[in-house]
């Protein structure tokens, strides 16, 4: 039985649920410590050490964060008091700010603004830091200055220099940006009209309301769409310039010598990627086991670069991978880990050139379990480079040329080995969610010539399956020896996000099994059930959404969405530093070299694992965020044309669309919407008019008209069209008869009406449209396993 003594402070009889726990943490506008959460729920004696043990659980699974005091708040929660910079005026005059000293790595900085204080005589600017007093409402802080601690750093724009007969003036190409930045031609440094600069603003002085920039970087017109991918990368932080000692190390390097590795020049080891690929780090050769004890089984080979021995522990190259990351890929550039030298040089398995390798040796049975490993390091010469369409054309019965003498002795044993291996995965029961890959395409001129999905054939999969198959006998390996392993970890979903998600299922006749730990294999039986539907696109992204974010870490907690009891990233060590340790690590439990991790690697794990978590969602972020422009861009001679999208997401100021044509996303404001009072359903993911009864829901498809499309900063507006409905159910629209919306219980009007008395629009403040930075986006990580 439970008391209500008020909203904030529930009183129970009852130890309460992990849900409920959480929701009263969120719910508080500060962060909140044990004996609060205690005193609110009235849990005394023994069941103290019970909620110690839940609040320790939500910690490890990120749903909670300790803040100064041994106290406790959502993730991203700032503290009562904080120092804050000011950023931003925004469109109705307010200051806008943001945490002093924010990291990228913590994603998206809340929004703050900041409180006037009409007994201060001398205005605040931007770029000034304060200490406040913070209160928070919803996803929105409010600042209370408590001091003034003086200015930070200068602040700097990346965007378009435009000359006027008045001087020139800055677009910012930040989406989020309100105004432009004057540019006086003294300060251009020679920067041509339409030229993509970095400036640097002058002062916190304005001339015409406006601040004073000086050009501190060129980097070339934005008329070539490969520019475009600049923007992002410059938005992300990304490094771009090797340091000289690095890029000395890199150019002495030298041919492997055979040495002591085993020689496998002999196999016909091949390398298939992406006809686009610009380097080539793993090989593979399968062939029928013929041990009688193995029967129907298959030994494959898995060799990988030997970055290890190019790239030793605490070199002027591993300091700058280790700041890297990983490379990030863009469609029309590399950002790579590993200065060229390397990385398409001689850490690349280039096709009839002796290369060094760490080799895993795998058995596999005819159920394609994995039945034993070995590694070792070797010397290689790759057969061929072959792209995944060459490999399963001939597959299919067109070899060419170049295919025709490999598919018998070296594809087929490939496709034979590569079955027992997928037996062997749908046996696990593996999250199998399928979600499509833009692929830009650019024509000779420098420009986009086509935006379209990549395709995904069985050769993608076949060399995925022989990657996840090597990256399991490498954690197997490396516990075996007690060896320190960085992990790919993903975690169960979060149980509360399995309920939001449960909840729209159970709208939609799919029920998730209850009292009982859901498996990858639950998930996949809903997106089966929904495969050739209407709602099969919709359900996925569902899913998706309510799955937790794989990362890095020393601590071994299982791949769920694999079904992998252990698992680590072995075979992209050009390309990702986990992999890198994961070769270090094997090298020294092997006795292999002296080129394995440094004596001091245990200890420095888990700090490892956290950095390079972030820079691989750092990556992922700047190559979306470049499609997204190049969309824009390729889309800005099309405006007033009308497509068909799906409605990708929903939220409290508008929806998110998907063009089906080139998989672009486009926002719908809520002003933009058929005049009404709408409200955001969050568990039906929907907009509700209350008047005129207009649902709009996630997966609806409406035809939509492109308002604007601006390349600079990647923003696609669009409007659905008046009069259309949607394809799951929507209502009629205004305009149809009274009698229709009589017979559903409305009022009958016209199109037009005037909202209801309320506020103009939902989730507004002090009059005021609320700030969001959601994108409503799905990302996949371009990782092989």
């Amino acid at each position: 039985m439970t008391k209500k003594t008020s909203k904030s402070k529930p009183e129970t009889t009852r130890f309460p649920s992990t849900a409920e726990i959480l929701r009263f943490i969120e719910e508080s506008p500060t962060p909140v410590g044990k004996r609060e959460i205690a005193r609110a729920f009235k849990i005394k004696g023994a069941d103290r050490p019970r909620l110690k043990e839940v609040l320790r659980e939500l910690k490890q699974s990120g749903n909670l964060e300790r803040h100064a005091k041994r106290q406790l708040a959502s993730p991203g929660r700032l503290p009562e008091v904080a120092v804050i910079e000011v950023v931003d005026l925004d469109e109705d005059g307010e200051l806008v700010a943001r945490p002093a000293n924010w990291k990228a790595e913590q994603g998206p900085p809340p929004i703050i603004y900041v409180t006037p204080d009409k007994q201060r005589r001398e205005a605040l600017a931007t770029g000034e830091r304060l200490l406040a007093k913070l209160t928070r409402s919803d996803d929105i802080y409010e600042a209370r200055v408590i001091r003034r601690l003086g200015k930070g750093g200068a602040l700097q724009v990346l965007g378009i220099y435009e000359p006027g007969t008045q001087g020139g003036r800055l677009k910012p190409v930040d989406k989020k940006a309100k105004q432009d930045f004057l540019l006086a031609p003294e300060d251009a440094a020679g920067a041509q009209p339409g030229e993509l600069v970095l400036a640097e603003a002058k002062g916190h002085h304005r001339r015409m309301g406006l601040r004073d920039v000086r050009v501190i970087e060129r980097h070339g017109s934005l008329d070539n769409h490969r520019a475009l991918s600049l923007i992002s990368i410059h938005e992300q932080g990304l490094p771009t310039v090797f340091p000289e000692a690095a890029l000395r190390e890199a150019e002495e390097a030298e041919a492997t010598p055979l040495d002591r590795r085993t020689d496998l020049r002999g196999l016909p080891l091949v390398t298939i990627d992406g006809a686009d690929a610009r380097d080539f780090d793993d090989a593979v050769f399968a062939e029928p086991d013929d041990r009688k004890e193995n029967a129907g089984g298959w030994h494959l080979i898995v060799a990988i670069a030997d970055v290890a021995h190019y790239v030793r522990p605490d070199s002027a190259l591993d300091r700058e991978a280790y700041k890297r990351g990983n490379s990030a890929y863009f469609p029309d550039r590399v950002v790579p880990m590993l200065p060229e030298a390397l990385s398409n040089g001689w850490c690349s398995l280039n096709p009839q050139e002796d290369r060094g390798c760490l080799a895993a040796h795998l058995w596999i049975a005819k159920d394609g379990k994995l039945q034993d490993h070995r590694f070792e390091r070797g010397l290689m010469r790759s057969a061929a480079r072959l792209t995944y369409e060459e490999v399963q054309e001939a597959r299919n019965g067109h070899a060419s040329e170049k295919t025709g003498p490999l598919l018998e002795p070296v594809i087929a044993p490939l496709y034979g080995a590569f079955e027992a291996l997928l037996a062997a995965r749908k046996a696990r029961g593996t999250l199998d969610l399928d979600v499509p890959e833009r692929q830009v395409i650019f024509g000779e001129d420098g420009q986009i010539a086509e935006i379209t999905t990549r395709q995904r054939l069985d050769s993608h999969r076949l060399i995925e399956e022989f990657m996840i198959t090597a990256n399991v006998a490498a954690a197997r390996e490396l516990e075996a020896r007690k060896q320190p392993c960085m992990y790919r970890v993903h975690e169960p979903p979060d149980p509360v996000k399995v309920e939001a998600l449960r909840e729209v299922l159970e709208g939609m006749d799919l029920k998730l099994p209850r009292g009982q730990t859901l498996k990858p294999s639950d998930f996949t039986g809903i997106l089966d059930r929904v495969a050739d539907g209407k709602d099969a696109r919709v359900v996925s992204e569902l899913v998706l959404r309510s799955q937790s974010q794989a990362y890095y870490s020393p601590e071994n907690l299982g791949h769920f969405g694999l079904a992998l009891q252990r698992y680590a990233h072995f075979t992209s060590p050009i390309r990702r530093y986990s992999d890198l340790i994961v070769h270090r690590a094997l090298i020294d439990g092997l006795r292999l070299g002296r080129d394995g991790l440094p004596k001091e690697a245990r200890a420095l794990m888990e700090g490892w694992g956290e950095h390079i978590s972030y820079t691989e969602r750092r990556a992922i972020a700047a190559e979306r965020d470049a499609k997204d422009r190049m969309a824009a861009a390729f889309l800005s001679d099309r405006v007033g044309e009308i497509f068909e999208a799906r409605i990708s997401s929903v939220t409290h100021f508008g929806l998110f669309v998907n063009f089906t044509e080139t998989g672009a996303d486009a926002l719908i404001p809520m002003r933009s919407l058929p005049d009404d009072y709408y409200v955001h359903d969050a568990k039906r993911h929907a907009l509700v008019g209350r008047r005129w009864g207009r649902e709009y829901h996630l997966g609806e498809h409406h035809p939509v008209r492109l308002v604007e499309a601006e390349g600079r900063t990647g923003s696609l507006i669009g409007e659905i069209m008046e009069g259309e409905s949607g394809d799951a159910g929507s209502v009629a629209a205004p305009g149809k008869s009274g009698a229709a919306r009589q017979a559903r219980g409305k009022a009958p009007g016209k199109a037009g009406a005037k909202r209801p008395a309320g506020p103009k629009t939902p989730g507004k403040r002090r009059g005021k449209p609320r700030k969001s930075n959601a994108k409503g986006k799905a990302t996949r990580s371009k990782t092989r396993g």
